[in-house]
């Protein structure tokens, strides 16, 4: 798993959970994330990415996650299942080589915020993952422990 990556200093838009296990597709999606403000956690696969929650300093510092589906160990599919029943206020965005509507729904169903077809265009990612992290810091803000 990549270390974590820092925004610029003073502009914090969230913290994206980035998981896909193909580098080609994470370097670009994290440079449009990191230029768009965000700092960026990486995971490899579904296992990396739900070690990084259990073991986190805190899961719920994560605005949002972007998470393949078709990866080794565990793929995304048992991911999301995992980060819904543990982290149920984290959207979830899907982000997927494979058109299948079918799947769109069903995961959809499981809370899944957006299915996103690669390749996907950066405004359209960054539209997505703001209103998801928007959603998300309104959420975390109703509590105070």
């Amino acid at each position: 798993m990549s270390s974590e990556i820092h925004a610029p200093q003073g502009h914090r838009e969230g913290r994206i959970l980035l998981v896909d296990d193909e580098e080609a597709i994470r370097k670009p999606v994290r440079l449009a994330l990191l230029r768009a403000g965000y700092e960026v956690v990486e995971a490899s696969d579904g296992r990396q990415a739900v070690s990084a929650l259990k073991e986190g300093d805190n899961p719920l510092m994560v605005d949002a996650i972007v998470c393949d589906i078709r990866m080794p160990h565990i793929n995304g599919i048992d991911a999301i299942l995992f980060f819904r029943a543990q982290f149920p206020s984290i959207p979830i965005v899907v982000l997927t080589g494979y058109p299948d509507f079918d799947l769109a729904i069903s995961l959809m169903k499981l809370g899944v915020r957006d299915y996103l077809v690669k390749p996907v265009l950066k405004r359209e990612l960054l539209r997505v993952l703001k209103d998801a992290v928007n959603d998300h810091v309104l959420f975390k803000d109703q509590f105070v422990a």
